[in-house]
């Protein structure tokens, strides 16, 4: 339980310094048996599908880095956004579609290393990994304790799609993003928090669900304090948390703009959007791809998305501080409200990671320790049979 809506714990002037190191020393320490684990999740995955690959006659490095949207990216990384690709239905794609900071990262690191494009692609979504690992035990640490942490990095690194944490995608780097940013709300550091919304939004689009996880909050605590009769200085008081989720949504807008101008169109970005399918239509595009399958795929569709609301509902009777909630919530509504192919909104979800604390503290109840990690192992097999089933076969979209 916390006494405030976000969670956060009465703050303390930052370290300096010697101090710093020390602090940051103590951090990894506390982090290090969730990257340990987390680490052994991934590479289980990682040897499962090498291993297939090599049985397939098949380049496991290509698969990883040299497919889908993978491409778009690196296209970007060398020769900046001037390419369109146009379908045989007449539909033209456009690479302004994609947005910046992974291809300017992959650049980045292939000009001052020995690595290709596609090899710093997957070298950052590797480091990624380990960064919203730790994110994301700190989140769970903070909330309830450090033992759910590291379960609840493990669960994310054995997420039914998470072969997509080692590609060359921008899901983990929005994923480490958004955990940090959340942590630094349950710190009450909204400065950096917001500091770290505007690189979610040069990543993907679904920084609205960070951003909107920031400005609810915000709202919240000003209508609170406003009806609780402290109105005195309220805004003075939370000057620097009304200057973070100012600051969130800045790094999107800036992409948003961007595109305008390059397209000589206000609405440019969602026009690109458009022509690529992904539009908002309120889940008309779900509802007919369930209508449309055979009744025994369209009852276990109806039952997975069942599960879902069941997770999320689980998230709120665990009471998650407000900013933790309104992220996951964000992340599933927009995933599911969008017309894009369905086949690629599970990965979409796969940064609501929140949605895993109520299955962590679940594990954590089983009566022995090698119970708890019987069970992550049996989800990191599953985890790593499903990822090398589907990428030797069609892929992510």
């Amino acid at each position: 339980m916390h006494d405030n809506l976000t969670g956060a714990r009465p703050s303390v002037p930052p370290p300096h310094g010697h101090a710093v190191r020390l602090r940051a020393a103590a951090a990894f320490k506390a982090a290090a048996p969730a990257l340990g684990a987390y680490a052994v999740v991934r590479v289980t995955g990682l040897v499962v599908f090498w291993v297939a690959a090599s049985l397939a006659g098949k380049d496991a490095l290509k698969l990883l880095g040299g497919r889908w949207d993978s491409v778009w990216y690196q296209r970007i990384a060398e020769h900046g956004y001037r390419y369109t690709a146009t379908l045989p239905d007449g539909s033209v794609h456009s690479d302004l579609a994609f947005f910046p900071l992974l291809p300017a990262l992959e650049r980045a690191i292939a000009e001052v290393t020995p690595l290709t494009v596609r090899g710093a692609g997957i070298t950052v979504a590797w480091a990624a990994g380990l960064l919203a690992a730790w994110g994301i035990f700190a989140v769970g640490a903070r909330l309830h304790g450090r033992r759910t942490g590291v379960v609840l990095a493990a669960l994310w690194g054995a997420y039914p799609t998470a072969f997509v944490q080692s590609m060359a995608y921008t899901e983990t780097l929005f994923t480490a993003l958004a955990a940090w940013a959340l942590y630094a709300v349950l710190r009450d550091r909204w400065i950096v928090a917001g500091g770290l919304c505007v690189l979610a939004g040069l990543t993907r689009p679904s920084a609205a669900a960070l951003v909107a996880a920031l400005a609810v909050t915000a709202l919240a605590v000003l209508v609170r304090e406003y009806r609780a009769g402290d109105r005195e200085g309220l805004v003075r008081r939370h000057a620097r948390m009304l200057a973070g989720v100012c600051l969130a949504p800045l790094g999107w807008l800036a992409y948003v703009v961007f595109v305008a101008v390059r397209e000589d169109s206000p609405f440019a970005y969602f026009e690109v959007q458009a022509a690529w399918g992904n539009s908002i239509d309120g889940g008309r595009a779900l509802a007919a791809f369930i209508v449309g399958l055979p009744l025994p795929a369209a009852l276990g569709l109806c039952a997975a998305l069942g599960l879902l609301g069941w997770l999320v509902a689980l998230c709120v009777r665990q009471r998650q501080p407000l900013p933790v909630l309104v992220y996951a919530i964000a992340v599933v509504v927009i995933s599911l409200i969008g017309s894009g192919y369905f086949g690629s909104r599970p990965r979409l979800m796969m940064p609501a990671f929140p949605l895993l604390l109520p299955p962590a503290v679940a594990l954590l109840r089983l009566r022995t320790t090698a119970r708890t990690a019987t069970a992550l192992g049996v989800f990191a097999l599953a985890s790593a049979a499903y990822g090398a089933w589907t990428l030797l076969g069609s892929g992510p979209p």
